[in-house]
């Protein structure tokens, strides 16, 4: 077992967590993740980026705009979606992950649940590992381990093709919280340790309306675990459900309600896809919490 050696230095109103292969500042409070879908059916910008220069490009702009890392994923985790094997998503993250690697000096992040693409990605220069499975698969852990990267765990019921079948809970809070805590603890017995393990109830994946807004009442909840947590709310279809918007890049000022609110919770990163807004209102919300001015 490889027992990762990262620090986590004190800033004003946060941490500084280092690793060997990166660094990402809470000082200020929560940070933006910008979404890097290099797919042609993701749900929200399913072929934007599908091309590799217009991918790179799109990074470099998300770097610019105040993104602290850059999320790539080569596979759609829409409801309904199937999935892809590992040598496609091979085939689409890795020109982009080296391309913006080489014009940007900050985090890459692999969104993918799948060892080998994982791999794959963090031998081109990713430094980080999204997985929606939460390490179900236990080379993952090994690997992150190895490695020396932090790991976001998300929770998610069922798999893409049927999470939003039929979502039951008991009690939605209680067992995403369990179930985070559980795979939290798991990850820290691969060697990974707390301060770069990310836990992320998975906002729509497997979830209904209800479900969904009891998680983000509760969020403070995950906070409260002393894992750090990451939110995905951008442009979800529950924001749709709320504010009657039909098409996801019109949910702009509905995912911005949820950001907000997430960053004032404590959550320590945003997911998102509209980074230059979201970047404004983390900005805000962060100022607002620690009355700190930028």
């Amino acid at each position: 077992m490889t027992i990762i050696r990262c620090q986590m230095r004190k800033g004003s109103g946060g941490n500084i967590v280092e690793w060997p292969r990166g660094r990402l500042d809470f000082s200020a409070g929560c940070v933006v993740m910008g979404v890097l879908n290099v797919t042609p059916d993701s749900f929200s910008d399913g072929g934007q980026f599908f091309d590799t220069g217009r991918a790179v490009e799109g990074g470099v702009q998300m770097a610019g705009d105040g993104a602290a890392i850059i999320d790539v994923g080569g596979e759609s985790t829409r409801p309904g979606s199937a999935s892809v094997s590992a040598d496609e998503q091979i085939k689409r993250v890795i020109p982009v992950i080296r391309g913006v690697g080489e014009k940007i000096d900050m985090p890459i992040s692999i969104d993918t649940y799948k060892v080998e693409v994982a791999k794959a990605a963090l031998e081109a220069g990713a430094s980080m590992i999204n997985d929606i499975t939460a390490l179900s698969d236990e080379r993952m852990g090994e690997l992150a381990a190895e490695q020396q990267v932090p790991v976001v765990l998300m929770h998610m019921q069922g798999t893409p093709a049927t999470m939003q079948m039929e979502p039951k809970y008991d009690d939605v809070v209680g067992e995403v919280l369990g179930f985070l805590v559980s795979r939290a603890k798991r990850a820290e017995q691969f060697g990974i340790a707390k301060e770069i393990i990310f836990i992320d109830p998975g906002i729509g994946f497997g979830k209904t309306l209800e479900h969904n807004l009891l998680l983000l009442r509760n969020i403070d909840k995950f906070v409260a675990t002393d894992y750090r947590v990451l939110i995905g709310t951008s442009r979800k279809s529950f924001i749709g459900q709320i504010t009657g918007k039909e098409n996801p890049a019109d949910r702009i000022f509905g995912t911005a309600a949820s950001v907000a609110l997430c960053a004032a919770a404590g959550v320590s990163i945003v997911r998102v896809h509209d980074v230059a807004e979201m970047v404004d209102v983390v900005k805000t919300a962060n100022a607002i919490v620690n009355f700190s001015l930028v």
